[in-house]
């Protein structure tokens, strides 16, 4: 990407009058190589903050003020999952990792790298001041936390603490990636650096490569690859390396592989290639679940749960699997499911057995492999009521020929609406299947991509935009072009189709489905909020032609620098494809 970088705040100018404790914690950020830092302040980092603001100056890392702890993580999760590389977090103490925890867990599900550096009150208790100090320090903070993060550590000291930083920074930058903690005692960072504590060099810590295949493992794939009459590859969670794309698309060319994405991971493989069985969803679909089923052999490259999709398609061929995952497994959580059952299990980054499969099967790929930046034309969509097929439709007329990058896409959307050709195309979901990621997502993302061509665009529900909809200050504090539509149906309704399937199974009435999920009387003003925020809006619209319309006016506004928010009135699809695929997401 092309540099993000802009002064944020113009400190006062001082004259440096000695070096703390934090002074060097700052300095180690800058070393580490962030580029950014997103916050929301807290007294127990506030040595940390002067010192970024009045030590570093301008210099990166780069703050960025959010409004809430979560929207914070969100902000440099949807960054990570642009550019690969972590960038900075500094949560208030026990309370704001509190607030944090849920964007923490989406990030950590979403294996992407994150440094996330905490603070607590001081630990010796005769240093702390009354009531607030006791409330918000804890022995170990971590422990809210440490389930679902790669490491954490409390250090007592400045050593200790620059030791702990680069620590976490080379263990979050380690495949399989995930969010590191870190947690600043408030009495190390106040107090004078002392004598012969210095900042760590960071190249002096290297770090430590992916395990890759052997020789043994890539000749036993290719054999099974080779003799198989129906291959298929599930094509998971993959890099974002065009050249890697490239070789993915070469391979399964070269060996006659039919190939099977979905929507919880990014953009992998082209999909309207005549290999790709789609379109991508969130579970698989019909012609999709068929082409599992009739194949011999399946390779699911660190795919969101394999077991999951075997089971579902009632798959009989014989399994290969490429991930890291089960590195992470732990007693908490599940999110690394079941694994299946596997005659060749390859513990290794999937592109790295791609990059072997291919040089031992003597695949080169060509131009016509690359990822395509050609401009995609659209129809204009059908007239009539909004439905989420009508909306998908519009989204991709209103978006034709223009170089988008979806950060986010709703539960119900149609996977066909617009191909997926580049590894920006799409970016994926949020890992954790929350509500209220999607906004500090997008800004994230869209900061990452800032000067870069192309357009982040998040299609995000009204319940996420809801929960997460001051995020978007951010992106208009920091003049951050971007351009956000609200996919208002004015519910919950996900849980309106669980509800409808409960009162059918108990023969109660339909009709109240919608108790307790609506999100209306009265309705939300999406595009107020955004104003209110220093964003451009728009709407609310209720047209598929409308919404073209604004999506036009958008991306105008957006190529004058803005950010911008669309409210689009949806009305909810009560198909049965959807239903099902909805109630399965368990959302």
């Amino acid at each position: 990407m092309t540099d993000t970088s802009k002064p944020i705040d113009t400190p006062i100018a001082h004259s440096d009058s000695g070096r703390w404790g934090s002074d060097l914690i700052a300095g180690t950020l800058r070393a580490l190589g962030y580029r950014h830092v997103a916050l929301n302040p807290g007294s127990s980092f506030r040595g940390l903050h002067d010192s970024l603001v009045n030590h570093l100056g301008n210099r990166d890392p780069q703050m960025l003020l959010c409004l809430h702890e979560e929207h914070a993580v969100s902000i440099a999760h949807g960054w990570a999952k642009v550019t690969g590389e972590p960038m900075a977090v500094i949560l208030h103490a026990n309370v704001g990792l509190m607030h944090a925890s849920m964007a923490i867990y989406n990030a950590w599900c979403d294996r992407v790298p994150m440094a996330i550096f905490g603070a607590t009150g001081p630990v010796a208790a005769d240093k702390r001041r009354p009531w607030i100090d006791w409330i918000h320090t804890s022995r170990d903070q971590a422990a809210i936390v440490r389930d679902y993060v790669k490491w954490d550590d409390q250090p007592a000291s400045l050593g200790a603490s620059l030791a702990s930083m680069v620590r976490a920074d080379r263990i979050t930058r380690t495949a399989p990636h995930g969010p590191t903690y870190v947690c600043f005692d408030v009495t190390v960072q106040e107090e004078p650096a002392p004598e012969g504590v210095s900042i760590p060099v960071p190249s002096a810590f290297a770090i430590p490569a992916a395990p890759v295949p052997s020789a043994v493992q890539i000749e036993a794939l290719a054999t099974r690859l080779t003799a198989a009459r129906s291959p298929v590859f599930l094509m998971g969670r993959v890099s974002r390396d065009p050249g890697d794309w490239a070789m993915r698309v070469a391979l399964a060319e070269h060996l006659n592989a039919r190939v099977v994405t979905d929507i919880k991971t990014g953009a992998s493989f082209p999909t309207d290639h005549p290999l790709h069985v789609g379109p991508p969803s969130f579970f698989l679909a019909d012609n999709t679940a068929q082409a599992v089923a009739g194949a011999d052999l399946i390779v699911a490259l660190d795919w969101v749960d394999p077991a999951g999709a075997l089971k579902q398609a009632g798959a009989t061929g014989e399994v290969v699997t490429v991930t890291l995952d089960h590195l992470l497994a732990n007693g908490w959580t599940f999110d690394p499911m079941e694994p299946p059952a596997a005659s060749l299990a390859i513990a290794a980054e999937p592109d790295a057995v791609l990059r072997a499969l291919a040089a031992h099967l003597g695949v080169t790929p060509t131009a016509a492999h690359a990822p395509s930046t050609a401009p995609q034309e659209a129809p204009a969509p059908a007239d009539g009521a909004m439905s989420m097929d009508c909306f998908a439709q519009a989204i991709a007329a209103g978006f034709s020929g223009e170089p988008v990058t979806f950060v986010r896409l709703p539960l119900g959307w149609n996977g066909g609406a617009r191909a997926f050709r580049h590894p920006l195309d799409y970016l994926g979901y949020d890992g954790g299947a929350g509500i209220g990621s999607g906004p500090g997502m997008l800004v994230g993302a869209a900061l990452a991509l800032r000067d870069s061509g192309r357009i982040p665009v998040g299609v995000l529900g009204d319940g996420d935009t809801m929960m997460g909809v001051s995020a978007l200050w951010s992106a208009a504090r920091y003049d951050i072009p971007m351009i956000a539509v609200v996919c208002n149906n004015r519910s919950y309704f996900n849980d309106e189709v669980h509800q409808e399937k409960v009162a059918r199974m108990r023969d109660r009435p339909v009709a109240n489905k919608h108790v307790g999920q609506a999100i209306s009387e009265p309705d939300i003003d999406f595009a107020a909020m955004a104003r209110a925020q220093g964003l451009a809006a728009i709407g609310p619209v209720e047209t598929p032609a409308d919404l073209v319309a604004a999506l036009q006016q958008a991306t105008r506004l957006f190529r004058d620098g803005k950010a911008v928010l669309i409210e689009a009135r949806v009305d909810p699809d009560y198909s049965e494809a959807m239903s099902k695929g909805m109630t399965e997401t368990g959302g």
